[in-house]
Order: C-alpha cells, then sequence, then structure tokens
C-alpha cells in the first residue's frame, strides 16, 4: 500500500466480504477456530460500552469489571451463541441483550465470585475504563443510549486507528497526524493554508489530501460497521442509526 499527500489514499472492495459478524454467525454451531477468534476480536474492540452501560446502572466500579468480566468469559465459551439471530444479526444489539439477560439471570452469582479467582477469558483494561467513564462527556443518557453512543465512538476510534497505522506503513505517520484534525475536529478552527505550510505543500495539495483522507475515512468507517452486521444490506441502516447516537 502507499499514500502520499497528492496520491490516491487505498480503496476498499465494493463487495461485501465475510467479516468477522458474520464468520461468527455462520459458524455458531461448528464451534470452529475461526469462529471463535472472530468472536474474541470482536469482544476484544467492543467490551467497553457495555462497562460503561453496567456503570450507568449504578454498578460500582470494582463490581463493573467482574460483571463485564465474568460475561465475556461466558460468551467466549459459546454458550449463547445459539441466540444469535441471523435475521436481525447486528452484533451491537446482540451484545447488549446477551448482557442484559446475564445481569437479570446471574447478577447475585457473579458478585459473589471471588475477585480475580477465575482466569480471564478477556483481557480487559479496567483502570483505563474507568478514567474514560469518569470523562464521559454524555453522563446523563440513559444506559441504553449511552451504550449506543459509546458503540459509535468505538467504532469511530477503530477507524482512526486503522488510518493511523496504514499511514505509518506508508511513511506517512506525521502527514497523518497534521491531516486529522480536519476528521474530529471544527473545522472553523482549521486552516488549509497552516496545514499546507507544515507539511510543505501547496494550499490546493493541502485540500485534496484533506479530501482524499475523508473519502478514506467514510470508507474505512464503513468495513468497521460491516464487521458487526450481518449482510450487506444491513451497513446503511446501521451507519444512520450510529450517527443519530452521535448527534443526540
Amino acid at each position: 500500500m502507499h499514500t502520499s499527500s497528492t496520491g490516491a489514499l487505498p480503496t476498499s472492495d465494493a463487495s461485501f466480504a465475510p467479516t468477522r459478524w458474520t464468520v461468527v454467525l455462520s459458524a455458531r454451531e461448528t464451534g470452529s477456530a475461526d469462529a471463535g477468534a472472530a468472536l474474541e476480536s470482536l469482544c476484544q474492540a467492543y467490551w467497553y460500552p457495555l462497562y460503561a452501560y453496567a456503570r450507568r446502572l449504578g454498578q460500582a466500579p470494582p463490581d463493573a469489571q467482574d460483571l463485564t468480566q465474568e460475561f465475556f468469559a461466558r460468551l467466549l465459551e459459546k454458550r449463547w451463541l445459539a441466540g444469535a439471530d441471523r435475521e436481525k444479526g447486528r452484533f451491537r444489539s446482540f451484545l447488549l441483550t446477551a448482557f442484559k439477560r446475564f445481569l437479570a439471570n446471574e447478577w447475585d452469582r457473579a458478585r459473589a465470585q471471588k475477585r480475580g479467582g477465575q482466569a480471564a477469558h478477556l483481557p480487559l483494561d479496567t483502570a483505563l475504563a474507568e478514567s474514560r467513564y469518569a470523562t464521559e462527556a454524555a453522563m446523563e443518557l440513559p444506559a441504553d443510549r449511552l451504550y449506543e453512543r459509546r458503540w459509535a465512538l468505538t467504532l469511530l476510534e477503530q477507524t482512526l486507528v486503522r488510518l493511523r497505522t496504514e499511514f505509518g506503513k506508508a511513511g506517512h505517520a506525521t502527514e497523518f497526524e497534521q491531516l486529522k484534525p480536519f476528521l474530529t475536529a471544527d473545522t472553523s478552527t482549521l486552516t488549509y493554508a497552516d496545514v499546507a505550510r507544515e507539511l510543505g505543500l501547496s494550499e490546493g495539495a493541502a485540500r485534496v489530501a484533506v479530501h482524499r483522507l475523508r473519502r478514506r475515512f467514510r470508507e474505512v468507517f464503513r468495513e468497521e460497521v460491516s464487521h458487526t452486521v450481518a449482510a450487506a444490506e444491513d451497513v446503511d441502516e446501521e451507519l444512520h442509526h450510529l450517527l443519530a447516537a452521535l448527534t443526540e
């Protein structure tokens, strides 16, 4: 892959290739290694919204940590995958529904377990999670809406990580850091002249670089969303839902 300020950024295949959640759904009854790895990858990426959900319900940090960890320990043992409905197969919805059932059915037993006495099936940075939760801008949101917002923000974070990696591999890490504010900040505070000066480009070339970065951002974000739904026709609806969650 080659990335430059003036060259074309990599684009994605427009076809809907099998993604992590589709792998899990198609192989959930066979217990294949691919399905297990795909599920673990999804859980590792998207566990924080559930932690924030538990905290918003009033759980103290240690209890929220224990509940989240125990939930994923069980989920990764594939006990509940049979409940995933392929026709309504958004990983976001499946995960929250399963977590609610876990809290309703296993609350007391999970709380009574000795902390640290069970092997961690999924390493969770719970110290970082609590730090993030303490600074949540959406603290007044009900638990379900906070979960949706955190899910959308996590997808955006995953997208930025991928873009940073792409630029870094191409030797343009500095360029990405200079251009990134055009994705995440109020553009009224930014000028193309400033970024052009920092990168040693003409202002016109800087505009082209920003345009291409934004286009690649949209492509990668769409790909990340596609990893969490069961069919190509679900992607646009899920994108609409996530963007609404961010603007509420």
